[in-house]
């Protein structure tokens, strides 16, 4: 047995684990694949200084590398520029799709240039081939491509299949300079889809994309406001105690944003709302519907620099920012930055919302809840339009999947694999960006700096048609978005217990309040995320986009 072979099949203790990095088209079987190989949850890692997020799988010899799946053909090059800078890297897993695989290798050949490759082709469970037919087109293709070529049933892997893929990888080589293409073999098609062709047709999609997801938030959102109280009464007992301790402690503890007092938010608002999506993503994806909706929608939503998989997530977002960022990880990774920008933006989370229908109905202006989405959808679809890469808005840019996907029964094991992923994700690195802005702005707070900065934005908000109390809902709303009631209706400022002219002011202060800035805890989770850098260009082109929309509102809404 060589080195090579002996880190690979773990052998020897002492052999340092080397690095094979997975790519392939998006449900091409990837995640399947190393799941069944390794039989452990993957961790989910940046890498090389990028914005590229992959999933590690740590096997006996081998750390299995997953990048996200390619969604578009601009796919291709932000991962390409991620692989030069990934020196660690060496060498490649191709995944094709066997019945697309002269395709799929087309787009994927370029990036094994001087690396060491072995492929896999997926969905041998759906070809109509014999095996001795088959096994002799594998050696065909080993010998064109000089490199082992391995057929697999991804979503059940038999353990041949398995030890054909580490076989192939304890034998790569450099994949030939130039692939006569036209020479390769077909290994056969996969069998037709019976389903009907109605589930891409785009009302259709949307209305499945989006109905399951509304109804998610609704009800998680229902779940916790029924528990919300009831919990905040039973710490209530400790937040007294801790009131009674020397400051800053009582204002980092009890505060209106201390660690305990947001306790109920962390335990009954966010943590559901990754449940409940990763779940409903994990069914989508491990059926095939995504793929179906996501080409059903992606007319619609191209122009805009997005995809049916990034609505999801921005839905996702009217739960918990939080979750919704971290879960863009999966997005396709040139697409990743819109998503981002537009949970940012647009995706009202479940503490902006009720706080503005509670200033809307103390206003008795109940009405302005449906115009106030209207306008919050519009102006998104506007900022995503004006801001997002010419390249996701190109009609160029094309989907790498077929239209007619085949659908099939949900893997269990597969799904619960992603719901244990999302729960770790969030302890391991939400949980602890909400307990440091806890501290952060409890700090803030008892310093006094909150409300000096409300009076220094004062002046401003005539420029807005509104009162200077107006101020201080704007800086509450940027620290969490519930500050938009407490800064209208329960602060000393209290901007709505002064006369205000009409409902244009009303609309515009809660649109102000609500888009201007994202919260703290949902900026640094970018930040982390998506690296300092994009966090404050993103935030520097949302106070623009934002204050210009606001002023439109109140302008505008004047001459009505």
């Amino acid at each position: 047995m060589t080195v090579m072979e002996k880190r690979i099949q773990g052998a020897d203790p002492e052999a340092a684990k080397f690095s094979v990095f997975v790519l392939g088209l998006e449900s091409v079987g990837k995640t399947s694949l190393l799941a069944a190989l390794t039989g452990r949850v993957a961790r989910s890692e940046g890498y090389a200084g990028s914005t590229l997020y992959c999933e590690t799988y740590q096997d006996r010899g081998i750390n299995w590398i997953d990048a996200p799946g390619w969604v578009r053909d601009s796919d291709a090059a932000t991962t390409a520029e991620s692989l030069e800078r990934m020196i660690e890297v060496e060498q490649l897993l191709l995944v094709l799709r066997a019945d697309r695989a002269v395709e799929e290798l087309r787009l994927l050949a370029p990036l094994a240039a001087g690396k060491r490759v072995s492929i896999v082709l997926t969905f041998a469970d759906r070809l109509t081939l014999h095996a001795a037919r088959r096994r002799q087109l594998l050696k065909e293709w080993s010998t064109q491509l000089g490199v082992p070529v391995a057929l697999v049933n991804a979503r059940a892997p038999e353990a041949e299949m398995l030890a054909a893929v580490r076989e192939g990888v304890a034998g790569a080589g450099e994949l030939v300079s130039t692939p006569d293409y036209a020479a390769l073999p077909e290994l056969g098609a996969v069998a037709a889809s019976s389903q009907a062709g109605w589930l891409s047709l785009p009302p259709v999609a949307l209305a499945l994309l989006l109905a399951p997801a509304v109804v998610a938030v609704l009800q998680a959102n229902a779940l916790a406001d029924r528990l919300y109280e009831p919990l905040l009464s039973a710490i209530g007992p400790l937040l007294d105690r801790l009131n009674q301790w020397p400051e800053p402690l009582p204002s980092i503890l009890a505060g209106d944003y201390g660690i305990v007092a947001m306790l109920p938010f962390l335990i009954l608002y966010a943590l559901p709302t990754i449940l409940v999506f990763t779940g409903l993503i994990a069914v989508y994806k491990n059926t095939g519907l995504i793929d179906r909706l996501s080409y059903g929608l992606h007319r619609w939503l191209r122009p805009f620099g997005l995809g049916g998989r990034d609505l999801v997530r921005v839905i996702m977002g009217f739960g918990c920012n939080v979750p919704a960022v971290i879960s863009t990880r999966s997005c396709g990774s040139c697409s990743r930055g819109a998503c981002v920008s537009a949970i940012s933006f647009g995706s009202a989370c479940s503490y902006q919302l009720p706080a503005t229908l509670a200033v809307f109905a103390a206003a008795g202006m109940v009405w302005l809840a449906p115009v106030y989405l209207l306008v919050l959808g519009v102006t998104t679809l506007i900022y995503l339009r004006l801001t997002t890469p010419k390249v996701l808005r190109d009609a160029q840019n094309r989907l790498l999947m077929p239209p007619r996907e085949p659908l099939h029964r949900p893997q269990w094991r597969a799904i619960g694999r992603e719901l244990g992923s999302g729960v770790t994700d969030f302890f391991r690195i939400a949980f602890p960006i909400f307990l440091g802005i806890c501290v952060l702005a409890g700090l803030l707070q008892w310093l006094g700096v909150i409300d000096a900065f409300a009076h220094a934005c004062a002046p401003l908000m005539a420029a807005f048609r509104l009162p200077p109390e107006a101020a201080i809902a704007v800086v509450l709303g940027s620290i969490r978005k519930d500050g938009i009631a407490i800064g209208l209706l329960d602060s000393d400022w209290a901007a709505l217990k002064l006369p205000m002219d009409s409902a244009v002011q009303v609309l515009t202060v809660v649109y102000l309040a609500g888009v201007l800035l994202p919260c703290l805890v949902t900026l640094l989770t970018v930040a982390r995320e998506m690296r300092w850098k994009f966090a404050l260009r993103m935030l520097g082109r949302q106070v623009a986009f934002a204050a210009g929309f606001a002023l439109c509102i109140a302008w505008v809404g004047a001459l009505l």
